[in-house]
């Protein structure tokens, strides 16, 4: 409870900051102290130093799983603030307005990875998605930002209807909002509840853009404006994953058996459309758009059991699908063309730049040494504890090696293909951070235990 209410305050808090407090460096400042305040006042209930005491009625839950996930959340988005925070301010004219609407997206978030009521699950996905929509249409000189925008907002409108009519199915077949496994034989209407089942099921596919409800993606990922896409295709996305795997593991795994069929097809079909897609991309940033709905097949494995693979592994896979993604789109937003001929040369004229990118790529591969290696071993290795069949490894593997080229594909243009880099003016300082980035990254590729000590401490 104390990261739902100090979010929310802190986004307040920057509102009013936009207009009392003038220079964009000054407000970037007061959003990371203000991030970091959110961490400790969360850590605070995750260690039982102090806890803000409100009444939910049962409708939320704080375990360890969610308080832990949500630091994670925070730490992630205090890095990206940290790196991008020159390239937010150039969007608009009051930067702090953003800030604001990261702190109502993680309160969101923090709804997402506590809720234990379906009503409050409509209400987190709610506050998350809102300031998406606004995000995805910051750039307002821009007709690509606003078509994204609005295309954003009347699918989101669409998808949230579906969520409600779901959960009322639910609510007709069980006479409770409250997410609780529910007994077959006392089931006032199988087919109602059935019904609800695969309504919230769609719905919540479409937040985490799973294939076939991920036509939305690349238009909007691609049209809002590069900065926010990090932002969005990472750290909101993943609080989508949380909340969808715990209604999964609650609602659906008693109907395993009746559902189990629908899981692996869109997984399958998630990593067909993303990977394949992907390799026939001319733009950088679009590629990347499809490469992150291929990373969503992988983190639906997280789906598949509540083992400790099943919950250490999409942990681990957002922190490094994450610091990957924040750096390789940090790199991109340097650039002054999306296209692979920009980073033409990159190697000779940047090499340190180049080589992080190469680290980023890598870990979005799944190559060994980096995090992202581990974090699809992981997804795997939950597959086969649950046993669903080796085949939809086999399968996985076959589309994570068909990401293998158009990753390598960037890393070619920029070591092979002699060129002058479409590159803008880029301080070492910038290049200092996106290092980080890529320690992290090679430290999780390495020592992945690392991540988990603190979850079980």
């Amino acid at each position: 409870m104390n990261a739902i209410i100090v979010s929310a305050f802190l986004g307040v808090v920057m509102m009013f900051a936009s207009w009392s407090i003038k220079g964009e460096n000054k407000q970037k400042n007061i959003a990371l102290f203000g991030l970091i305040f959110l961490i400790l006042a969360n850590l605070a209930q995750l260690n039982g130093w102090f806890v803000a005491e409100v009444d939910t009625n049962n409708m939320l839950s704080f375990t360890r799983f969610g308080l832990y996930t949500n630091t994670l959340f925070y730490c992630l988005t205090l890095i990206y603030i940290w790196i991008n925070g020159e390239e937010i301010s150039k969007i608009g004219n009051h930067a702090a307005d953003f800030y604001a609407l990261f702190f109502f997206i993680l309160c969101g978030a923090s709804i997402l990875t506590s809720f234990n009521n379906l009503l409050m699950l409509f209400i987190g996905i709610e506050i998350l998605s809102i300031p998406l929509y606004i995000l995805t249409g910051s750039d307002k000189k821009s007709l690509f930002s606003n078509e994204a925008a609005i295309k954003y907002f009347l699918m989101g409108s669409f998808s949230t209807g579906i969520l409600l009519l779901g959960i009322t199915f639910i609510y007709g077949a069980t006479g409770s909002f409250n997410l609780i496994p529910p007994d077959p034989s006392v089931l006032n209407e199988q087919f109602m509840f059935s019904a609800g089942l695969i309504l919230i099921f769609a719905a919540m596919n479409f937040k985490v853009s799973a294939a076939p409800f991920h036509f939305w993606t690349p238009d909007v990922y691609d049209g809002a404006p590069t900065v926010f896409t990090s932002f969005m295709a990472t750290i909101a996305k993943s609080a989508g994953f949380i909340a969808f795997i715990n209604i999964y593991l609650v609602q659906y795994k008693p109907f395993e058996k009746t559902w189990g069929i629908i899981l692996p097809l869109v997984i399958i079909s998630t990593l067909m459309v993303g990977n394949v897609t992907a390799v026939f991309q001319r733009s950088v940033k679009r590629m990347l758009t499809y490469s992150s709905i291929a990373q969503a097949g992988f983190m639906l494995f997280a789906l598949y059991g509540t083992s400790s693979f099943a919950n250490e592994g999409i942990l681990l896979y957002i922190v490094v699908y994450s610091l990957a993604s924040v750096g390789i789109f940090a790199v991109l937003v340097k650039m002054k063309e999306n296209s692979f001929e920009a980073f033409h040369g990159l190697a000779k004229t940047h090499p340190l730049l180049a080589f992080l990118t190469t680290v980023f790529l890598c870990s979005l591969a799944g190559i060994p040494i980096t995090g992202g290696f581990f974090a699809k071993y992981y997804m795997i290795n939950a597959v086969l504890i649950a046993g669903a069949g080796i085949w939809l490894v086999v399968v996985a593997m076959i589309f994570a090696s068909i990401s293998v080229y158009y990753y390598f594909k960037l890393i070619q243009a920029m070591y092979f293909i002699p060129g002058t880099p479409a590159i803008g003016e880029l301080d070492k300082s910038y290049t200092y951070k996106l290092a980080v980035l890529a320690i992290l990254i090679l430290v999780l590729g390495v020592f992945p235990n690392l991540l988990f000590n603190y979850l079980y401490f």
